[in-house]
């Protein structure tokens, strides 16, 4: 048993991927109305578990038909009559057949406590290949598309031979690929102003929609009047396994040439990106409907003509700023965001996730096409250039694989199913996921993110992808909650795994219950702050979507002041007297951080950045959340080994070095006279050894998070004074800045920020004011 709640904390997020904002739950609804910060967990489905291998047998079932609950360690069994209580809706079950030899010394795995975390391998369901469907944009320089195609032809290395692979490639026009034509390449050609139905494609094609030319039942009719070898092969020529292709398809990525269409002065390239899209999940609804499958767009500009255009193809017509947006001046933001939409329902509702490659100096409609990742769990990845280790080492990291096995980390067309004790309500998910429409009466009236289900598609899928789960109390009183039963949820994730099986992870998780109007403590002790603070960002960022940046930053206000008025102890109208308990103290520090940062501020973030941040943001766990609400920064200097320092400007010294994480970025950052040595060449001089050594160690600290982040960060080296070092500068709490005369040029104060924003003592300041005041 865990000694203290933070002990708890990480050994349930180390078994279960799991997190809760609080870890006793209140009795009734008005009282966790009152705790201000919503009952959540933050879960990550395929937490990596080497420790945990697949058990080869099917879960047992709850027989009632609106539970269908999964037999875990919270259910009573009885042994001699070899029957079981399911703990969520009370319904007594007979065990299988072969489960007649059980008794209390001879367990199955999923009744022994410390397996809350299970994973079972289907028995019953066939394997399915996995798809991956490449869609190049030949609208950019030479050698830029030059180091796309080498990248795409490693991956060709990378992904499993019996997996199937497809090429689409768009510029003015769009060609879908015919692959195993031996000699020649062959295509098929469409326009770029016009959309393809999926009834269109499917008869232009001679496709027979949905059965994925896989083999008929005996006796059946084949589709279209033709033979089933020969339909097979119709419905193959573009998706073919890729060890029947890999010399083809490495000659036809190779000999795919810049858009050959002119471009003339003043003019943009015309880049179809809209119907390029619109194809490939046409062609992979028509032929492998609900079959784990990747669509990876490679863009590097903006659509300039067809649906999905987000600019014209005029360079005098500016792509859509904020300001454009807010003054709702945009021509064709509306009818795009309403395309890829569109799209990334449809692909969610196959099970086929898009992967969304950026790389332009300039915007490339990000922001209208975030629905496609969004909706369907697929990566979105923005950079500069394909020509960069930045895009290089991303690209190599999507094809990870587990060490134990060497299958890929990805999974796909993953369904997450929730059941919970009465006593609790499903408001709904906030993360890459699309509704089932599945309402049950465990599912709440109160919708938050994908709400009005119990369960929900997630098409891509691995082992960093967390979402967040909004609960809420139904109870009314707390006397009818049952004397000592605690609370429970399950969390029933059904996905392909990359080798082709079909797999279900089961996790089932208690918590007690408290009345919070006699025994508020308790509560209050549970309260898990990181996990707050990730939930609030969450729910920050998803309010964002549909409301002005104001009125978001007021309601994190308002509720950052409810709760310290709730939790805080103090004397009314004494500022003074404010205190917090030491597992609330940092949850104000992360609000602080959080208002400042480009999830909530779009001033110097283009719409396209802002979408990129907040993806990242909706789909990563705990840990790397808070990275990216809160940087970290480490110092290295001559008095010590190196050590976490406060995100301040008064951690900025001349004689420090600074290694800053933002998740996004790496900076390192070197103080006036480090930086003046290093220009001195002192490190190369063997008197010097030691210094040589303090340079080295950030970045090799740096090197190690390069090597395991995904996506790759953007590696900064810079000195004081540089023009990088904004990207500190901007980060750190200003508590020295130019309005701020007293310690300048003290031993000691840190450096000025250049800065009208207040500091994190006066955020406090004013927070506290608020929260004992007698009239708020």
């Amino acid at each position: 048993m865990a000694a203290t709640w933070a002990d708890f904390i990480n050994q349930n997020e180390d078994r279960d991927g799991m997190r809760l904002t609080w870890n006793v739950w209140p009795a009734t609804r008005i009282e966790a109305t009152k705790l201000v910060v919503p009952l959540a967990a933050m879960v990550t489905p395929l937490k990596e578990r080497p420790d945990m291998p697949p058990i080869c047998y099917d879960p047992v079932l709850c027989g009632k038909a609106q539970c269908r609950a999964v037999l875990n360690p919270l259910c009573q069994v009885d042994y001699r009559s070899k029957t079981w209580v399911c703990n969520f809706c009370f319904q007594r079950n007979a065990f299988p057949q072969h489960y007649a030899a059980i008794s209390e010394t001879n367990q199955p795995a999923e009744l022994i406590p410390q397996f809350s975390t299970i994973e079972y391998q289907l028995q019953r369901s066939a394997t399915a290949p996995t798809i991956f469907l490449f869609v190049v944009d030949t609208c950019q320089d030479e050698e830029n598309l030059q180091a796309l195609k080498e990248s795409l032809q490693l991956s060709l290395s990378l992904i499993p031979p019996t997996a199937l692979v497809g090429l689409i490639t768009f510029g003015r026009m769009v060609q879908l690929h015919e692959l195993g034509c031996d000699g020649f390449a062959k295509s098929y050609v469409f326009r770029g102003t016009k959309d393809v139905t999926p009834k269109q494609l499917q008869e232009q094609l001679h496709l027979a929609g949905g059965s994925g030319g896989r083999p008929q039942a005996p006796g059946a009719a084949p589709a279209g009047g033709k033979a089933p070898q020969q339909q097979a092969e119709l419905q193959n020529r573009f998706l073919q396994p890729l060890q029947n292709i890999d010399m083809n398809l490495t000659d036809l990525i190779g000999d795919i040439q810049p858009d050959p269409w002119p471009v003339h002065q003043g003019m943009r390239p015309l880049r179809s990106t809209g119907v390029a899209i619109s194809l490939a999940v046409g062609l992979l609804e028509a032929t492998f409907p609900n079959a784990g499958a990747r669509i990876m767009l490679f863009n590097s500009g903006p659509c300039t003509q067809g649906p999905g255009m987000v600019v014209s193809d005029e360079l005098k017509d500016v792509i859509r700023s904020w300001s454009d947006l807010e003054k709702d001046g945009c021509k064709y933001h509306k009818k795009a965001c309403k395309h890829y939409e569109g799209l990334g329902k449809r692909a969610a509702e196959n099970g086929h996730a898009i992967d969304i490659y950026a790389f332009a100096l300039d915007q490339t409609g990000l922001y209208e096409m975030k629905y496609l990742a969004n909706h369907t769990g697929g990566h979105m990845i923005m950079g500069d250039s394909f020509n960069t280790s930045l895009f290089k080492q991303t690209w190599q990291k999507v094809f990870a694989k587990d060490v134990a096995n060497q299958h890929f980390k990805m999974a796909f067309c993953a369904q997450v199913e929730i059941k919970c004790s009465r006593e609790l309500k499903i408001c709904g998910i906030i993360g890459p996921c699309i509704s089932l429409n599945r309402r049950n009466p465990s599912v709440a009236d109160t919708e938050i993110g994908v709400g009005g289900t119990s369960a929900w598609r997630l098409c891509g899928i691995d082992p960093n992808t967390s979402l967040t789960v909004v609960f809420e109390v139904a109870n009314q009183q707390a006397s009818s909650i049952p004397q000592g039963q605690p609370g429970a949820i399950q969390l029933i994730t059904f996905y392909q795994h990359s080798s082709g099986q079909k797999r279900v992870r089961v996790t089932t998780t208690a918590r007690h219950w408290a009345d919070a109007a006699t025994n508020l403590s308790h509560v209050a002790a549970s309260f898990d702050q990181e996990a707050s603070a990730v939930v609030m960002a969450r729910m920050a960022v998803a309010r964002s979507e549909n409301d002005d940046g104001p009125d978001v930053l007021r309601w994190l206000d308002r509720m950052l002041i409810r709760l310290c008025q709730k939790f805080g102890d103090y004397h009314k109208d004494d500022p003074s007297s404010f205190k917090f308990a030491e597992n609330f103290s940092l949850f104000p520090q992360f609000m602080f951080h959080l208002r400042r940062s480009q999830f909530l501020q779009v001033f110097n973030n283009s719409p396209d950045e802002s979408a990129y941040y907040r993806n990242k943001l909706m789909r990563e766990d705990v840990t790397q959340s808070l990275v990216m609400i809160q940087p970290i920064l480490y110092a290295y200097s001559f008095n010590g080994p190196p050590e976490p320092v406060l995100l301040d400007s008064t951690s900025i010294s001349p004689d420090r070095i600074l290694l800053m994480d933002t998740f996004f970025h790496i900076l390192i950052y070197h103080g006036e006279t480090i930086a003046a040595w290093r220009k001195l060449g002192y490190q190369n001089q063997p008197d010097h050894e030691n210094f040589r050594q303090l340079l080295q160690a950030p970045v090799d600290d740096a090197q190690e998070i390069l090597q395991t982040r995904f996506p790759m960060p953007r590696y900064i080296d810079t000195d004081a004074g540089g023009s990088q070092a904004r990207f500190l500068l901007s980060k750190v709490n200003p508590s020295q800045t130019h309005n701020t005369t007293y310690g300048w040029g003290a031993e000691g104060a840190g450096a000025p920020i250049l800065t009208d924003d207040v500091s994190l003592q006066v955020f406090m300041d004013h927070l506290k004011k608020l929260a004992v005041s007698s009239s708020t």
